[in-house]
């Protein structure tokens, strides 16, 4: 993968002022769901890494940055905020309760051939109000991984996850797979802080641009 740096560099020079030039009156509201947690490891690395702690640390990432820097542009909600297991009908539960503007699920992948690498983001398989909608979201942010931080785009792809069918009438819903911890240097990528923060940059930044562009509810 590429450095971080270039992410980060954009994020020093210029988009405190990018982002506090937006309104916040009404920000989109968007659920973001770290995968995993509690007994529930997901994917484990070949050195050990956890995918439910890494899919959190991007997510916590996240409400950071649109905290600090981004001054409260998207109104985040987590569902979890720790170590602990959420029922997937909670998860899009959430979503649902709080009448999400968009629902994204964050994972990290696994394949027997440690070869594999690259992002894939899902869409719902079946019909749905927002499957337009989803599917912008969905190439945008492959697009902006490969783009920002050269990580290799494995395409948008459309499964029956049980979160991505509860939550297709109700807003814009993807699912991503940042990564292969079964890859040892995409491993090694997650390790780093800066890669962190580059990720959940470029996550908020695609949300950003989404709603700027008029794909809400």
């Amino acid at each position: 993968m590429k450095t971080a740096l270039r992410i980060l560099f954009l994020l020093c020079m210029g988009y405190q002022v990018l982002c506090f030039g937006q309104s916040s009156l009404d920000p989109p509201l968007v659920v973001v769901d770290p995968g995993h947690g509690g007994t529930d490891s997901g994917a484990i690395g070949i050195n050990g890494a956890h995918e439910k702690n890494i899919v959190l640390q991007v997510s916590q990432e996240m409400v950071r940055l649109n905290r600090d820097i981004y001054g409260g542009v998207l109104e985040l909600y987590l569902t979890r905020y720790a170590d602990t297991p959420i029922s997937l009908s909670d998860r899009s539960g959430l979503a649902k309760a709080l009448n999400a503007d968009a629902y994204v699920s964050i994972h990290c992948n696994q394949a027997h051939r440690k070869g594999a690498q690259g992002i894939e983001v899902f869409v719902y398989k079946g019909r749905g109000r927002y499957m337009e909608a989803s599917q912008q979201l969905a190439n945008a942010v492959a697009k902006n991984l490969n783009y920002y931080l050269g990580v290799k785009n494995r395409g948008v792809k459309a499964a029956n996850f049980q979160v991505l069918r509860e939550t297709a009438q109700l807003c814009p819903s993807v699912l991503f797979e940042l990564g292969f911890l079964s890859n040892g240097k995409e491993e090694e990528y997650f390790s780093k802080r800066t890669s962190i923060t580059a990720m959940a940059l470029v996550l908020l930044e695609t949300l950003n641009t989404f709603f700027d562009e008029g794909n809400s509810q």
